[in-house]
């Protein structure tokens, strides 16, 4: 398994509940993005990258930013091409799982 990725605000105390919460639903929209992907449902998939961008970010964890508007970007460059999406859609959904709120647990 990889390293786990920890939010930028694991040493916040303020934060720590917020992430822990973004972290737990973060199997179920790993979920929602592999469904997507595999269903071929792109614009699904786009909405569900969009908001990753969004919100990654705002609980510390700019690399999921990153790789979700990588993402975001691929699906808006035309024809969706599954053999261009799915390093990106695999990109994003590693960091997913790796994301953890709390580095002392």
């Amino acid at each position: 398994m990889s390293e786990p990725l920890y939010s930028s605000y694991a040493d916040d105390e303020d934060m720590l509940e917020l992430v822990e919460m973004f972290v737990a639903e973060l199997p179920d929209r790993m979920a929602s993005v592999t469904a997507a992907l595999d269903g071929g449902d792109y614009d699904q998939l786009q909405v569900y990258a969009h908001q990753l961008k969004g919100s990654a970010g705002s609980y510390g964890f700019q690399s999921i930013t990153d790789a979700a508007a990588g993402l975001e970007d691929a699906l808006k460059s035309g024809s969706p091409n599954p053999a261009i999406l799915k390093p990106h859609a695999d990109a994003l959904l590693d960091l997913l799982d790796r994301a953890s709120a709390d580095p002392q647990s």
